[in-house]
Formats: structure tokens, C-alpha cells, sequence
């Protein structure tokens, strides 16, 4: 049967379908191409954090400036735009980076469950319209006559409607579910890169803490005595011009 077939054939909700079907496709397209970016460079862009993060956090901002437009890099990025910051507020700046991009993450999956819910619904209401018609047209008196043979052809004419509505609803299903597996993926990502963080964070933060304390004579009023023992996880001038 062809697509004009099916279109003739399919009833008053094949247009319906036929337009859902056509917001899958692009969604699942976009989906797809989104997670193909994401998943490709993340793991080499989380070795070179972690490495980055034991040696220098300057370098740390700017591996995660240059990947601006990866999830990763927005949520590693987003605690060291912050001046300097304590180990508590750079833990609620990766919460709240974290909760921001695992959302963005989410994007599309409100069409796809919309998609998998009316799409049966809309079949079988077109194959119900079918009966409908098929079973109105039949008198008693035609009972067993060759009148009432395009009764049946009627009906499965009729169940076009659900057939499409059932295959519109299983790819998008099948689609949103391996969406649903690489997002908890990334959660699970996000949560294990961030504790990591964040103990290198803390870690770096008391050893500048107790060399401060250990250093009475040093004038902190002097911004060459800053610049040289304060922490600063922000990118200094001369790596950003690079």
C-alpha cells in the first residue's frame, strides 16, 4: 500500500497523524544530532578537566571557555566565572550549572510524550469513524447479500487509522526512551564530575587558606601580595588572550 494509499484510505484523522508524525521526525532528528556532539567530545573534554583541574584551575576555565557550547564545559565553567569563591558557594554554583544544563538536556521530550499519547488515541478514534460509517450503510434486508460486501472492505479500510497511530506512537516511544537513557547518563556524569571538583577544589582552597595563616608579615593590602598568594580559579589576562 502507498503513502497515497494510506492517505485516501486512512479517514478523516490521517491528517492528524500525518502531521505528528512529521514533529517526530523532527524532533528525534534534532535529538539526535544533539546528543551525536555531545557524546562524541565528552569524554576526551572530562580528561582534559580532570587532568587540568590537578594542575592548574586557570587552565581548568579556559579548557572549559573554549567548549562553551558542550553541557560539560557550561557546568564545569559556571562556578569558576566567580571571584574567588568558597568551597560552599562553588558547590551551589555547580548545583545550580548542573540542574541548568540537565534541563536544556530535556528538550523535546514534552512533543515526543505528547506525540505517544495522542497518536494511538487519534487512530483508533479515526477507526472508530470508519465503523461508524461502514456499519450505518447496512440494512437488515441486505444481510447476506453481495450489497453487503463493501461493508468489509469499509472496516479494514477503517483500521488504516490505528495501524498508523499505533507505528507514529512506537518510534517516537522507542526514540524518547534512548533519549531518556543518555540524559540519566549524563546525570550520573555531572554528579561524579562534580564531587571530583569539587574535593581538588577544597583540597587547593585550605593549602592557600593555611599558607595565608602561616604568613602574618605579609601586607594583604598590597595587590602584588594578592595577586601572588590569593586563590583565583578565573582565567588571568594572559591566558585569555590566548
Amino acid at each position: 500500500m502507498t503513502l497515497e494509499e494510506i492517505i485516501i484510505k486512512g479517514g478523516v484523522t490521517i491528517w492528524p497523524l500525518l502531521v505528528l508524525s512529521i514533529i517526530s521526525v523532527a524532533t528525534i532528528l534534532e535529538r539526535i544530532w544533539f546528543w551525536l556532539t555531545v557524546l562524541l567530545r565528552e569524554k576526551k573534554l572530562l580528561k582534559r578537566i580532570m587532568d587540568a583541574a590537578n594542575l592548574n584551575w586557570d587552565l581548568v576555565a579556559k579548557i572549559a571557555k573554549e567548549a562553551k557550547n558542550h553541557p560539560l564545559a557550561n557546568f564545569v565553567y559556571s562556578p569558576l566565572q566567580l571571584s574567588n569563591p568558597d568551597p560552599e558557594v562553588f558547590h551551589l554554583a555547580l548545583e545550580a550549572a548542573a540542574d541548568d544544563e540537565l534541563a536544556k538536556m530535556r528538550k523535546g521530550e514534552k512533543v515526543l510524550e505528547a506525540i505517544i499519547a495522542l497518536s494511538p488515541l487519534l487512530g483508533l478514534l479515526g477507526t472508530v469513524w470508519g465503523l461508524i460509517k461502514a456499519l450505518g450503510s447496512i440494512r437488515i434486508s441486505d444481510l447476506g447479500t453481495a450489497s453487503t460486501s463493501g461493508v468489509t472492505t469499509g472496516i479494514g479500510e477503517s483500521l488504516i487509522s490505528t495501524a498508523v497511530g499505533l507505528v507514529v506512537a512506537i518510534v517516537s516511544l522507542s526514540f524518547y526512551r534512548l533519549f531518556q537513557s543518555f540524559w540519566a547518563s549524563r546525570v550520573r556524569i555531572f554528579r561524579k564530575t562534580g564531587s571530583q571538583l569539587e574535593v581538588l577544589y577544597r583540597q587547593k582552597w585550605f593549602e592557600h587558606e593555611e599558607m595565608n595563616l602561616s604568613e602574618p608579615s605579609i601586607n594583604l593590602n598590597s595587590d602584588m601580595d594578592q595577586e601572588k598568594f590569593s586563590f583565583n580559579p578565573k582565567l588571568s589576562p594572559n591566558l585569555d588572550q590566548e
